[in-house]
């Protein structure tokens, strides 16, 4: 079978690379850098967080670029390939992160497009100069290589991931390169459910299955698929009450697996442990470990209360393949959040053999086609992505302000007629594969979606300690800025439960909710007169590793601010306007 290998240089794209020649019908393996290649049709070498002139940064092995073989190299693979054939790799001026036009020269890679192509960035370092033998293929306002090509030694390389849905036609490029291979179309993936089921049995052996079901999508495909696999008797879901749900989300749970007819199913409510444990905790990347540990406490003392022994039984989770990228667990992954199901004591639970995860190389597409071939209705299957964590990742926690000036972003906003500010608080973001710790700023004025974009996109990859931008949507000004100092309580997660409710409820009742692949709510320690802020974060995406903010209609958003901002203890709505890269969908 014609096989396409991918080598994976430790970014959060090598098995979507994978994934995206699979759909495209060619079998596809991922392989470390350092492994051996063998007889195969072509090589993908994919994106890093690393920089070609670290001496510890992964390397191409042995020769590959002088075997003939048809080689793609997508942003680090890119600049590697540059660096090792005699070109030259260097910090660009301006970094570039999102979505980005570009011009192209219709050949090679780009065969049968237009000279203006949307592709998706995440970079730092560019290609200076070309090595020899090579030509550009595709430049930018502010990148002068974005693709370069030796048509005759079939090398190419790109700036950008052709393989996320946001790089417009990304797929096109990727057919095009499966041509330069001379690859057949020959691989049939069959039914991802058939497959998972036999891989269920054999993981599961004669062990029973213990699984913390969250009444979200991955962990309800999962737990259907368990049932299907070992049937109900040996299976056990248990919902716990973390005390980070949304309003009436316990209520809705308990329905809807009654109405699927799970009956090894039980809740329990563990809201205090998971308060207590978090009390004065501020620091985003503790209070995800805290939550993860806690879960496991919760799970192991609800077997000793039903007399359940220990040594029989798995734990299994709905964890999918993101969830393992961002937790850098791939050899040169960054970590950019740590996830409650890949806390330390999971990771030891994973080594021990004692967790079993049927979704764990899915993404959120993959398991929603899971959840319709299992026969899970609709509004399930498409029901909003929602962390594990809940709300706390939501509910920003802090101490004092983190405060900032830059004059070089009160010169961006003007240029676009608006004013600006740096919030005095930090989000998480990614940034050329590295989790960055920054601030937000503050876009102040009136103007359209296309102009606010542009201004953010100009913001974050000019200004570096900045990394999200959001639009105030009310009060109409902004004066000084200060922190409520605050950590996760059930009054503050009341008031962000509150502020969730009615904003998911207009989505929904203007017929929106399926205009958006996700809409966080995010709760801030931004004072203006005593109370907190809120931040609304619609997101359009498929897998989650790329994401562009929505641009719902205004007059919309206006009326969710206004329905906000009546909640006591609410000082001011802002609207995140930030892709990813080089904002994290969550904020934390």
């Amino acid at each position: 079978m014609d096989t396409i290998v991918v080598l994976d240089y430790g970014g959060q794209y090598a098995h979507l690379i994978a994934n995206r020649l699979r759909r495209l019908g060619v079998y596809s393996e991922i392989r470390p850098p350092e492994a051996e290649i063998g007889e195969v049709k072509g090589v993908i070498l994919s994106g890093g967080p690393n920089s070609v002139y670290d001496k510890s940064s992964p390397k191409i092995h042995n020769k590959l670029l002088e075997k003939g073989i048809p080689v793609l190299g997508l942003c680090y693979g890119h600049q590697l390939i540059a660096h090792e054939l005699g070109g030259k790799v260097k910090p660009g001026k301006t970094r570039e992160y999102g979505r980005t036009e570009i011009e192209v020269e219709s050949e090679g890679i780009f065969k049968g497009m237009g000279k203006k192509q949307l592709v998706w960035m995440s970079h730092g370092d560019s290609v200076k100069e070309l090595p020899p033998g090579f030509k550009v293929l595709a430049k930018s306002s502010d990148c002068p290589v974005v693709a370069m090509g030796n048509p005759e030694k079939k090398l190419y390389g790109m700036q950008f991931h052709p393989e996320v849905t946001h790089t417009e036609r990304g797929t096109e490029m990727l057919e095009n390169f499966i041509e330069i291979c001379d690859c057949k179309k020959d691989w049939d993936a069959g039914s991802y459910t058939k497959q998972l089921i036999g891989d269920i049995k054999k993981k599961a052996g004669n062990k029973k299955v213990f699984m913390l079901v969250s009444g979200g999508v991955d962990s309800t495909v999962a737990f259907a698929l368990l049932n299907r696999a070992l049937g109900t008797k040996n299976v056990y879901g248990l919902f716990i009450d973390n005390g980070f749900v949304r309003k009436n989300e316990v209520r809705m749970t308990k329905e809807r697996m009654e109405k699927q007819g799970f009956v090894n199913f039980r809740m329990i409510d563990a809201s205090s442990d998971f308060l207590d444990a978090e009390k004065n905790v501020y620091d985003p990347e503790e209070k995800r470990k805290i939550i993860g540990e806690v879960f496991i406490k919760v799970q192991q003392k609800e077997l000793d209360n039903i007399g359940l022994n220990a040594e029989e039984w798995m734990l299994g989770q709905g964890t999918i393949y993101p969830d393992t990228i961002e937790t850098g667990r791939t050899k040169h992954a960054e970590v950019i959040k740590t996830h409650h199901n890949r806390v330390k004591i999971i990771e030891e639970l994973i080594e021990q053999g004692k967790v079993i995860e049927p979704l764990e190389m899915l993404y959120k597409d993959e398991v929603r086609a899971v959840g319709e071939e299992l026969g899970l209705p609709k509004e399930l299957v498409w029901r909003h992505p929602f962390p594990g964590p809940g709300l706390a990742v939501r509910c920003l926690c802090a101490k004092e302000a983190a405060s900032m000036e830059s004059r070089k972003l009160d010169e961006i906003a003007a240029r676009y007629n608006l004013k600006a500010k740096v919030l005095p608080i930090k989000s998480v973001g990614v940034q050329g594969d590295f989790r960055t710790y920054g601030h937000p700023a503050v876009l102040i004025g009136e103007a359209d979606w296309d102009t606010l974009e542009k201004a953010s996109t100009e913001i974050t990859n000019r200004i570096k300690d900045i990394n999200r931008v959001v639009w105030l949507m009310g009060p109409k000004e902004l004066p000084d800025v200060g922190v409520k100092a605050g950590y996760l309580t059930k009054e503050r997660l009341d008031l962000l439960r509150e502020a969730d409710y009615r904003a998911m409820k207009n989505l929904r009742s203007e017929g929106m909710y399926n205009d958006v692949w996700q809409m966080p709510v995010v709760l801030i320690p931004v004072s203006i007169k005593g109370g907190e802020s809120i931040v609304l974060r619609p997101v359009s995406s498929k897998e989650a590793m790329t994401a562009s903010f929505s641009k719902l209609p205004v007059g919309f958003v206006r009326d969710v601010a206004n329905k906000i901002l009546q909640i006591e203890g609410v000082d001011a709505v802002f609207y995140d306007i930030t892709n990813k890269p080089p904002g994290t969908i969550e904020w934390e």
